[in-house]
């Protein structure tokens, strides 16, 4: 499956959307000039195409092995991260004091995009190093930073997130696994963790696992849970008392390895309390946001590849002829059901990834000191996560379309995409959780300042294309959408019933992601517009990028607006049928 890095449409969405300029204007952002971005972004993509993407499939067919608590990856994969490495691609967005190339997070997360449209399962690796890295600057002495840190930027070791049990899911809170102090100033872990990603391998020679785990007198609940570092292999070389004694069976991403840990089993795992005691729920939520962020963009990446794939084989595909023209067959992109699946996939992807760069930005923003940026991260991180990937598994079905019954055949390739896309939904918090997360938290964040704030500047672009007489016809849609989103938002703050609330999140949350989606389409419609009268750039780019916000704003936007019902029904037809009928 060949794929090719979109870098002239990432590049145009950091400077229209994600505001490259003014960020590379900050100190700590100083690196990242127009010339080096471009750089960068080109070598990463021959990185993606040439190297990654070549073990999409191999890595499918082939799957991780477990050996005797040993993991082997697929053939290519130890030599791919090799090279991953001795590029400097780990450092990237970590600031230079840590040992990192100080770029921006949005500059990163561009990155990342390739690398994970080129291979997901391969991909995580490296995004769960980035949140480790991140928890671990944030939280972690100055010893523990100074004895682990330049080996992750590095890449010569890898990190992961261990905070799932089997009796403790998305209920963190629940869990068993116990730390007890050493008396040298080390702690002793024992318990089980499932569904670790990454968390055994052979591409580094070592991993350095951050636990969630409970001191014997800590409180119940979330309270009690600290946070702590277990490295695979200790300092004097021999292994730590942990391993892996399972890979789980997926139904995709088959080449990551995902583990079930044990650690303790002979009692003596040495771990090293990150943060303070009970403060690892704070910890590891920075490690979670990073993360959630770059789960949404998975869904972006997906949706890119799938896309890329769908449209060269309808540009190539014979077959049937064109409806009430000649009898003769064309090639199947001129139907005009197959360009409506095409158009749709486009602008999806298209918009998901401008929500996720801006996202980005603003995390970018908070890391400099902008209260804004970090309100609008706030704001937006459940709204990334959660309608990016739903929008990665919803384009890589209709991709799948695309190629008929060829398209559930595996040899095609197009059914991998779609299998891969269907954990992003689900790890990092379920997109429910996240739906209530937005709705339960962060939409009163600060007196509902954030979203006022967001909602205004979406008005402020309605005005924007009411005054072009080019893009005009964009605005009633948007005027639309936004009006149900600011009616809907209103109407969940003034519910009085918590189940009326939560029954409206999760088409709440898809409302948003579409209200958003069209705004920043017709943003880049109207920057689209202006190169265009300044006769700068490629026109054909330009006209696509308005063809595009107007197929959005005409074909899918209106969604939006009929989401208002659903958000404002209440919980009532929820729990119309008894739950005895319901299993009937």
């Amino acid at each position: 499956m060949p794929y090719t890095a979109p870098v002239a449409e990432q590049r145009f969405v950091l400077d229209c959307i994600a505001g490259l300029p003014g960020l590379a204007a900050l100190p700590q952002y100083a690196n990242a000039s127009a010339d080096m971005v471009d750089a960068i972004l080109n070598e990463a993509g021959k990185l993606a195409a040439n190297v990654f993407a070549p073990l999409n499939s191999i890595g499918d067919k082939t799957h991780a092995r477990l050996s005797d608590g040993v993991v082997t990856l697929p053939p290519g994969f130890a030599d791919a991260y090799r090279l991953y490495i001795e590029g400097g691609w780990a450092g990237l967005g970590v600031a230079e004091a840590h040992g990192g190339q100080g770029l921006p997070f949005a500059v990163s997360v561009a990155v990342q995009e390739q690398l994970t449209s080129a291979n997901m399962a391969f991909a995580l690796c490296m995004m769960l190093s980035q949140g480790a890295i991140e928890a671990l600057a944030a939280h972690a002495s100055p010893e523990l930073r100074d004895r682990y840190l330049s080996k992750l930027v590095s890449g010569e070791w890898t990190g992961t997130m261990n905070l799932t049990e089997p009796q403790a899911g998305s209920d963190v809170g629940a869990l068993k696994t116990r730390a007890e102090a050493a008396g040298d100033g080390s702690y002793r872990i024992k318990g089980t963790k499932i569904y670790i990603t990454w968390g055994e391998h052979d591409a580094a020679e070592n991993i350095v696992h951050l636990v969630l785990a409970r001191l014997p007198d800590a409180p119940p609940g979330t309270r009690g849970i600290s946070l702590f570092l277990c490295p695979k292999v200790l300092q004097d070389g021999t292994r730590n008392d942990l391993k892996c004694v399972g890979l789980e069976h997926k139904l995709g991403i088959h080449a990551s390895p995902t583990c079930t840990m044990s650690f303790g089993d002979h009692d003596n795992c040495v771990g090293y309390l990150v943060g303070a005691e009970g403060g690892g729920m704070r910890a590891m939520f920075t490690m979670m946001n990073n993360a959630r962020v770059q789960v949404g963009l998975q869904g972006v990446a997906i949706a890119e590849a799938a896309t890329q794939h769908a449209l060269d084989y309808a540009r190539n595909r014979v077959q049937s002829a064109k409806f009430g023209g000649s009898r003769d067959p064309v090639r199947i992109i001129e139907h005009a059901d197959v360009r409506r699946t095409l158009m749709t996939c486009r602008a999806l992807t298209e918009a998901t990834r401008a929500l996720v760069y801006l996202n980005a930005a603003a995390v970018d923003r908070a890391h400099a000191g902008d209260a804004a940026g970090a309100g609008l991260a706030d704001l937006l991180t459940p709204i990334s996560k959660g309608w990016a990937t739903d929008v990665g598994v919803e384009v890589a079905s209709l991709a799948l379309q695309i190629f008929g019954g060829m398209g559930y055949v595996e040899e095609t390739g197009a059914a991998q995409f779609l299998r891969d896309a269907r954990i992003a939904p689900i790890y990092e918090g379920t997109n429910g959780i996240q739906a209530l997360d937005l709705v339960g938290r962060k939409l009163g964040m600060n007196g509902g300042a954030h979203w006022q704030e967001l909602f205004a500047q979406v008005r402020d672009t309605v005005l924007e294309l009411t005054a072009s007489p080019q893009l005009a016809t964009l605005a009633p849609w948007l005027d639309d959408a936004i009006d149900a989103a600011q009616a809907t938002t209103v109407w969940l703050a003034g519910a009085n019933n918590p189940d009326d609330v939560a029954a409206g999140a999760t088409p709440y949350l898809r409302m948003i992601g579409l209200t958003l989606g069209g705004w920043l389409l017709a943003r880049q419609a109207l920057a689209a517009q202006a190169a265009l009268a300044a006769g700068t750039g490629d026109a054909g780019f330009l006209n696509a990028k308005i063809a595009t916000a107007r197929f959005f704003a005409e074909q899918l936007l209106p969604q939006a607006t009929a989401l208002a019902g659903p958000v404002t029904r209440g919980a009532a037809s929820l729990y119309a049928i008894d739950e005895a009928e319901l299993a009937a």
